[in-house]
């Protein structure tokens, strides 16, 4: 099985907070979810493009970058001689606003007089609205022509949108009947062509279409110290975020789009191997992650959680993403902690789920949330993002030895740790629990965070305030990587006690958690802090979180890799045998690309190695099945043993960014790599796969060098590693937790 498409029947390509959805012919045909979406808001629904009055049939179509795509079609017979062949090439280019190039090529003897027909509506629906089909939220569209382009604005009360669309690079158009008419000539042999260019305008300010480029401009250069627009000790995005002037909200957040795709293209490390499958996942990987930054202006190569569903801001998903591909780059992580300790809650707002400290869920700006619809314009309901946050920081400053980044944002991090103490533990038990307060909010409020996640043994939902397992482990992993930052920047007894906190968490949450008759930890305290003993893939976070005993360690991963819980391909999310299980639902059997990553590293730090392996090749298999051995979002949790093709969740997007980290985090699991870069030291213990006999990483960077790193396995499982460029102290170390 191989080059299975997720979506077959659609293409998108992306810039920024913008994304052009057409079918595979590259055609906006004026069906969910099709369209050109700007800001989460579909400024163009329907388009149909045609010549002579005859739609051309299209013959090829390919995204060609990350933000362009360009079809093909036959005007006329290729075989007849003399010739009077010509074709029509369409090329897109996404930025803030669409440009598409309509280009007739001719290898006609005569010259060609053509007429392009260029059909436009809008409809103004939100992404949400696009993908389920359903409309929230509705009104008249008003069309007006001043004889130079069409303004389509959308009368719904609260929102100011609209679009100007236009014809550029001729006079010989005109406009009527909801269509577009242009006349070409063709010299004989030759070509002629013309733009029309869709401009979103949102509160009275427009976002100019990008320039008709098929690479990105090159990024400006930014050391690991340059300043944020918003400084992270108390700025807010939001500001930036919404503001209408050109300069900072349009034009050049477009721009710092395509920039931060330049920068992530020349940061992010190769990788080669006599393993081809491994090679192309890792290549997917890093060119899917240069492509995904939305940005920001506080942090431009932050990256968005994936397409065509999740162009937005999510909190958790840019912290995971980023922390997973670190042995690729670390600016995505360094953006990442910039754009969400500019988004701490600062009120009590139970709609938001929002308290003083929180940090951010996600944060969307299509016309169901600007509208009030739902909750997610600037939505809180989350308890992953700051334990996250500290984890990531001290993971930052242990990767690149950047003490003025992480001083910039000590700030939040204080916040973050008060929002914890003050407002995570509700009932006083010493675990973090949540509870929805939002008449529109995220029940589930942890790593799974589906209405139906969290389960009881009898298959019945599990009502809030729930403490989930992997909260605990998060936030003992918190606990500890936040110390180092704190310890670096000058609070060392601070640091200390934190230190001390993550020692007492760790045996309470064993004493709390643990199942000694069932192998595992209770998937959550509940209500009244009852056990929920449902086999699950948390127990991998609790591995790579270090908070496990060493002592059940190994009987925690062999649990994990039980038929029931591992499929083939991954890990369940949800134990085969429970009551609950559907291996299509999103959080109750299915299989997460992302959690192989996690996972791996936290069978790495045990010394698991079996288990290890068996959870690579099975990540890698899985990818090997997909076009470009590119991960979806979700997998179904179909059994390897019994189908060769598991299928997907229906909804997946693809790419999705965890999913491309979750490859590079797999080969960190394997190399056992750990850094110390304020003293430009990295520590391995390489356990190659027989299947994987050798890696060589290009480009990483630890501690202000930039290396390569190869690794070649011995016959007796043994590794070598050599490095080549800036000087680098390579030792060779087994973890800690992995030492018998």
């Amino acid at each position: 099985m191989r080059d299975v498409r997720v979506r077959p029947e659609l293409l998108y390509v992306a810039s920024g907070w913008s994304t052009l959805v057409t079918d595979v012919r590259g055609r906006v045909g004026g069906t969910d979810p099709q369209g050109f979406f700007a800001d989460n808001t579909r400024v163009l629904s329907r388009e149909r493009i045609t010549v002579d009055g005859r739609t051309p049939t299209v013959f090829s179509t390919a995204d060609v970058a990350a933000h362009a795509q360009m079809s093909y079609a036959a005007l006329a017979e290729a075989e007849v001689l003399p010739s009077v062949a010509a074709y029509l090439v369409v090329e897109r280019f996404v930025g803030a606003g669409l440009r598409t190039r309509l280009r007739v090529l001719s290898y006609a003897a005569a010259p060609l007089s053509l007429r392009l027909g260029v059909e436009v509506d809008a409809d103004f629906a939100d992404t949400v609205e696009a993908e389920s089909g359903r409309r929230r939220q509705e009104a008249p569209v008003a069309r007006s022509w001043d004889g130079r382009e069409l303004l389509l604005t959308y009368g719904r009360p609260g929102l100011d949108r609209a679009v100007a669309i236009g014809v550029h690079g001729t006079d010989g158009f005109g406009y009527a009947d909801g269509a577009f008419t242009v006349d070409l000539d063709v010299p004989p042999r030759g070509e002629a062509s013309v733009e029309v260019l869709v401009e979103p305008v949102f509160d009275g300010v427009r976002r100019y279409a990008p320039p008709p480029l098929f690479t990105d401009p090159p990024a400006e250069p930014r050391s690991c110290t340059s300043r944020p627009a918003n400084p992270a000790n108390g700025g807010d995005n939001r500001k930036i975020a919404g503001t209408g002037e050109r300069g900072a909200g349009t034009g050049e957040r477009d721009t710092a789009a395509a920039e931060a795709r330049a920068e992530l293209r020349g940061e992010l490390s190769g990788l080669r191997s006599t393993n081809q499958g491994v090679a192309m996942a890792w290549a997917t990987a890093v060119r899917d992650l240069a492509a995904l930054p939305l940005g920001e202006p506080a942090g431009p190569t932050a990256p968005f959680a994936g397409l065509p569903a999740y162009q937005q801001i999510f909190g958790r998903d840019t912290l995971a993403t980023s922390w997973q591909a670190l042995l690729a780059g670390p600016t995505m992580l360094r953006d990442s902690l910039r754009l969400n300790a500019g988004y701490l809650g600062r009120r009590f707002d139970d709609w938001r789920d929002e308290e003083p400290g929180k940090p951010l869920h996600q944060a969307r700006r299509g016309p169901v949330s600007v509208l009030g619809l739902d909750a997610f314009a600037r939505y809180h309901g989350d308890y992953a993002t700051g334990p996250d946050f500290l984890f990531g920081l001290g993971q930052y400053l242990a990767w690149t030895g950047d003490l003025d980044t992480v001083r910039e944002l000590m700030p939040a991090a204080r916040r973050i740790v008060a929002w914890l103490d003050r407002y995570g533990d509700l009932d006083g038990d010493g675990f973090l629990e949540y509870r929805c307060r939002s008449a529109a909010g995220v029940r589930n409020q942890g790593w799974k965070d589906s209405d139906t996640a969290i389960v009881d043994e009898r298959g019945e939902v599990v009502g809030n305030p729930i403490a989930t397992s992997e909260l605990q482990a998060y936030w003992y992993a918190a606990l500890r990587h936040g110390a180092l930052a704190f310890a670096a920047t000058g609070e060392r007894a601070y640091a200390v006690r934190l230190i001390g906190r993550a020692a007492a968490l760790r045996r309470r949450f064993h004493r709390a958690f643990w199942l000694p008759e069932h192998g595992f930890h209770a998937m959550a305290l509940g209500p009244g802090g009852r056990p929920v003993v449902s086999a699950n893939s948390n127990d991998g976070h609790l591995l790579a979180a270090g908070i496990v005993s060493r002592r059940v360690a190994r009987v925690v991963a062999d649990r994990l890799m039980r038929p029931d819980m591992f499929s083939g391909f991954g890990v369940r999310t949800l134990s085969a045998d429970h009551p609950a299980y559907n291996p299509f639902s999103y959080h109750r059997g299915s299989v997460w690309p992302v959690e192989a990553g996690t996972v791996a590293l936290g069978l790495a730090r045990y010394g698991c190695w079996p288990h290890l392996h068996a959870v690579a090749e099975g990540l890698f298999a899985a990818a090997g099945m997909f076009e470009g051995h590119r991960l979806p979002e979700v997998l179904s949790g179909l059994s390897r043993s019994e189908t060769p093709y598991p299928g997907v969740y229906p909804d997946s997007c693809s790419p999705q960014a965890w999913s491309a980290s979750t490859v590079v985090a797999i080969v960190q699991a394997l190399l056992v790599a750990r850094p110390v870069g304020p003293l430009r030291t990295l520590l391995v213990d390489p356990h190659l796969p027989a299947w994987l006999p050798d890696l060589e990483i290009e480009g990483v960077r630890v501690g202000g060098a930039t290396f390569d790193l190869r690794v070649r396995r011995r016959r007796d499982g043994t590794a070598s590693v050599r490095t080549r460029g800036d000087r680098i102290l390579v030792l060779r170390r087994p973890p800690r937790d992995a030492r018998r």
